[in-house]
C-alpha cells in the first residue's frame, strides 16, 4: 500500500506530496486494494461456515465506500435509520440488512419494518413489545433476533467493552430466556436469530472461545432452534505495527465445532477488520512550538478530524512522507490546532528532524476516522478520496465554510 520511492512516500505509486498539493490538506486517502485485500481474507478464513458477512457502518458511513463494498456481496449492520438509508442508497440489499442498537425508536422501527431488512436484533423486552405493537397495526410477522450479554470481559479497551454485565447491551441469561419464551407465544414476532457482540479491537481467541462455549449452553436452555447466530464483530487489527493479530482460522475452526451442535446460519458484523488499514490521515505541519522536554508538532489536522486519540488513547503511527537521516534533539509530539489539550495524536522518542511544512501521514485511520469526525471549532470536515486501478476517485469533497455557515 506505502513504500518510498527516492525518499518520498507514495500510496499506490501515487507521490503523497502530490496528493497534498492538488486536494490540500488534511485529506482521508483510502485504498481499494487494501480494501478487497481485507475482504477477500475475511472470506478466505471463513469459507467452511459461509456466513453472511454485513459491514458495520458506523465504522466508516462514506456512501460510495459503502457502494465499493457492496459490490463484494457484503451486507450492512447498522445501527440507525440514517445508517439504513445509506446502505440502502449504497446498493446493499435489504435481505442482507441487521439493524442493531439499544435504542431504537419507533419511526426508525417503523421504518426498518417498511424496508423488509433480514433481522431487528433487540436488546430489551420494552423494544419487543414496541415491535410488537407496530407488527399489530401493520398485521404482519416482523423477524427478530434477540442479544445477549454473556458477561465476558474481552480483554479490550473499557470505552468499547460491550459484553460485561455493566454494560448497556443486550440481556443477562436469565431474561434472555425469558423473553425467548414470550417470544415464541407472540403472534406477530418470529424469533430468528441469537446475537452476541462482546467488544471491539479484540486480537485475543480467549474471548470469542468463551463467547461460544456460553452461546452452546444458552441454546440447549432455550429449546429453541435459532435460523442465525449473530456473533458481531470487534476483530482488531495491528495499529502498532508489531504482527499481532487474531487468528482467524482458529477462530473459525471453533465455530464449526459450535456448528456441529447448531443448525444455524452465522452472521457477522465486521468493520475495523474490513475498514481500519485501507485509509491513512495526510497531513501537514504547520508549526514545530519548541517545549522545555519536547517539541509540539503542529499539524493542520485535529481531534475533530481523527479523534480516536483523543477518546480512547488509542494509538496511530505516524510516518513522514520525506524520509530524513538526521533525528530529532528532542521527543515530539504531535498535536493538532484545536482548542483542547486531548488534541494530541503521538509523543514518539527518536523521530526523524521534521521541519515547518514537512508533510505526515497517519496510519490506519479509515475505521471510526471521519465517521466520529466533527465541525468542532467550526472546522470544515476533510477531502476524502479512494485511489483504485491507478485512479483517484472522490468519495466527498473538503466542506467550505459557507455551507457551516
Amino acid at each position: 500500500m506505502m513504500k518510498y520511492i527516492n525518499k518520498e512516500l507514495t500510496i499506490e505509486n501515487f507521490r503523497i506530496k502530490n496528493l497534498a498539493k492538488k486536494f490540500t490538506t488534511p485529506i482521508y486517502c483510502y485504498s481499494f486494494n487494501k480494501l478487497k485485500e481485507n475482504i477477500q481474507n475475511f472470506k478466505n478464513n471463513f469459507k467452511s461456515i459461509n456466513p453472511l458477512i454485513c459491514f458495520s457502518v458506523k465504522s466508516n458511513s462514506n456512501t460510495k465506500l459503502l457502494r465499493e463494498i457492496s459490490k463484494f456481496g457484503l451486507g450492512a449492520d447498522v445501527v440507525s435509520a440514517g445508517e439504513l438509508m445509506k446502505a440502502l442508497l449504497a446498493g446493499i440489499k435489504p435481505n442482507k440488512i441487521v439493524f442493531s442498537g439499544v435504542g431504537k425508536t419507533s419511526k426508525e422501527l417503523n421504518f426498518a419494518i417498511n424496508k423488509k431488512i433480514l433481522l431487528i436484533n433487540t436488546e430489551s423486552k420494552s423494544e419487543i413489545l414496541e415491535i410488537e405493537r407496530i407488527a399489530k397495526i401493520k398485521k404482519k410477522k416482523i423477524n427478530i433476533g434477540i442479544r445477549l450479554n454473556p458477561n465476558i470481559d474481552a480483554k479490550t479497551l473499557s470505552q468499547i467493552s460491550t459484553g460485561k454485565k455493566e454494560n448497556k447491551f443486550g440481556v443477562d441469561e436469565k431474561k434472555f430466556l425469558e423473553l425467548v419464551k414470550y417470544v415464541k407465544k407472540s403472534k406477530n414476532l418470529d424469533l430468528k436469530c441469537l446475537s452476541v457482540h462482546i467488544g471491539s479491537q479484540i486480537l485475543n481467541d480467549d474471548p470469542y472461545g468463551k463467547m461460544l462455549d456460553i452461546l452452546d449452553k444458552v441454546i440447549k436452555k432455550s429449546k429453541h432452534v435459532f435460523e442465525y447466530i449473530d456473533l458481531g464483530g470487534g476483530i482488531g487489527i495491528d495499529y502498532n505495527n508489531n504482527n499481532q493479530n487474531l487468528n482467524l482460522n482458529k477462530y473459525s475452526r471453533n465455530i464449526e465445532k459450535f456448528l456441529k451442535n447448531n443448525k444455524s446460519k452465522i452472521i457477522f458484523e465486521p468493520g475495523r477488520y474490513i475498514v481500519g488499514n485501507i485509509a491513512v490521515l495526510i497531513s501537514q505541519i504547520t508549526y514545530i512550538k519548541e517545549g522545555h522536554k519536547k517539541d509540539f508538532v503542529i499539524l493542520d489536522a485535529g481531534m475533530n478530524d481523527l479523534i480516536r486519540p483523543a477518546l480512547y488513547n488509542s494509538i496511530h503511527r505516524i510516518i513522514p512522507v520525506k524520509a530524513k537521516s538526521k533525528l530529532s534533539n528532542k521527543d515530539y509530539e504531535f498535536v493538532g490546532p484545536i482548542c483542547e489539550s486531548t488534541d494530541k495524536f503521538l509523543t514518539v522518542k527518536k523521530f526523524q528532524k521534521l521541519d515547518e511544512k514537512d508533510l505526515i501521514i497517519i496510519c490506519d485511520v479509515g475505521a471510526y476516522g471521519i465517521s466520529l469526525s466533527s465541525n468542532y471549532n467550526m472546522r470544515p470536515k476533510p477531502f476524502e478520496i479512494l485511489i483504485k486501478k491507478s485512479k483517484i476517485k472522490i468519495l466527498s469533497k473538503r466542506q467550505k465554510l459557507l455551507d457551516l455557515m
